[in-house]
């Protein structure tokens, strides 16, 4: 199989960040790295435009990384209050996802996430009081408070010394197509 060496010029997912030497089949760079404008071909002369795309990506990655360090200390700062619509008898009703989290983040402090960068094992289930991981950068977390709660008002629990009422014993019913001898 016939390989070609390039440069990416931008981050490429499974293949590499911008300003990398990679080695691609010839037709996925002719037909698709070239044409997007994600890659030029390994040249002398390109392999000179080399140490410009590396200075630039190695600006770029300082002022993400300091931005995302800000914003994680600013986070881990707040608490996040969602309200939800339960039942009478306080279950909600679905669940809070990281989708849910980040629009009540741009709703309520005007921070702009994508959803993949907050991290659930599963979705939120439960009312109270949950921390939520955050992966801002690949050296960047941070934890969020998320304390979630019912749209409507839950019911007292009832007394423990009121006496609950009984409940009629059943008697016992025989099976159904047994005779008894």
């Amino acid at each position: 199989m016939a390989t070609t060496e390039v440069i990416l010029t931008s981050s490429v997912p499974g293949l590499g960040a911008e300003s990398d030497k990679v080695a691609v089949r010839a037709g996925y760079a002719r037909n698709y790295l070239f044409p997007q404008g994600k890659a030029i071909p390994l040249t002398q002369a390109n392999e000179r435009r080399l140490e410009a795309l590396r200075k630039r990506r190695a600006e770029r990655e300082s002022t993400e990384l300091r931005t995302m360090q800000e914003l994680a200390a600013s986070l881990a700062r707040i608490s996040l209050k969602l309200v939800v619509k339960t039942g009478d008898d306080g279950r909600m009703f679905g669940s809070v996802t990281g989708g849910d989290i980040v629009a009540e983040l741009e709703k309520q402090l005007a921070v702009h996430l994508d959803r993949r960068k907050v991290h659930l094992d599963a979705p939120l289930k439960a009312l109270g009081e949950h921390d939520v991981e955050l992966r801002l950068h690949a050296k960047v977390h941070a934890t969020l408070k998320v304390i979630i709660e019912s749209s409507t008002p839950l019911p007292p629990p009832p007394a423990a010394d009121a006496a609950a009422p009984e409940a009629p014993a059943e008697t016992e019913r025989p099976r159904r197509g047994y005779r008894p001898r």
